[in-house]
């Protein structure tokens, strides 16, 4: 029987994997290692770089396959969503099959944690035959964050809410909560709010050598951000970021 792990390794730095995952690691017949086109290719250097560092086991192969691109024009979101993940599914299938059959343990290596904003966990279930599922866990960009401002996520007693930058732009301050973590905004969802009483704290490429951070004031600090966030996606072709916002009474 298949057995795959997805295998949580943190925002970056290496330091951050798990005893659990080394072992994991270790213990995988074959590593499956995504390259997402030339302008991402820190990503999997990242992958590589951990398997360097971590890997002892001499039998474990390591496999790298193209990910299949998400029709950012399809105008029904889940739909597009949906197919892409149809997509995924279908290059992991073949990328197991021609390096291991149908037998073994596979390994995934999922940037921060495959619980939070990823979607390998769905993905893996729509491969046929389905195989046994194994989760080791990592550090989510939310900690690496918080751990980046020291920051305590939650005011005492009070709840937050995870949402999107798509999510914030469209519904505007969630109700019922004063604090709001905001993940896979592929621009600035916060310029869309009133800046009154709102303070942010923004991180990009959490974890990593060229890791940017940025808090206060949302109206002051929040043109340095667009600013810094634009000068880095030139820089690199590409940006990962998250951000914090609470609204102060």
């Amino acid at each position: 029987m298949m057995t795959l792990s997805l295998i949580g390794i943190g925002c970056g730095d290496p330091e951050q994997l798990t005893r659990a995952a080394v072992e994991a690691i270790n213990g995988a017949d074959l590593v499956l290692i995504p390259r997402k086109g030339t302008a991402k290719s820190d990503l999997a250097d990242l992958r590589r770089t951990i398997c360097a560092d971590v890997l002892t086991n001499a039998t474990t192969r390591i496999a790298e396959f193209d990910l299949p691109v998400r029709d950012a024009g399809e105008a029904d979101y889940r739909k597009g969503v949906d197919d892409w993940h149809d997509a995924v599914a279908a290059a992991w299938s073949r990328t197991i099959a021609s390096h291991l059959g149908d037998e073994g343990r596979v390994a995934l290596l999922i940037w921060g944690d495959p619980s939070l904003y990823d979607s390998s966990l769905r993905i893996v279930r729509r491969l046929n035959p389905l195989p046994k599922i194994e989760v080791v866990p990592g550090i989510t960009s939310i900690q690496a964050l918080c751990a980046a401002h020291a920051l305590p996520l939650n005011d005492i007693g009070e709840p937050f809410l995870v949402t999107t930058g798509r999510r914030l732009r469209e519904g505007g301050w969630p109700e019922g909560v004063d604090t709001v973590v905001v993940m896979l905004d592929g621009g600035t969802a916060f310029q869309s709010l009133d800046p009154d009483r709102i303070q942010i704290w923004w991180g990009a490429y959490l974890g990593m050598p060229d890791q940017v951070i940025l808090s206060g004031a949302l109206a002051e600090v929040g043109p340095r951000i667009v600013a810094a966030r634009q000068a880095a996606r030139v820089r690199h072709g590409w940006i990962m970021d998250s951000y914090i916002l609470k609204r102060r009474p």
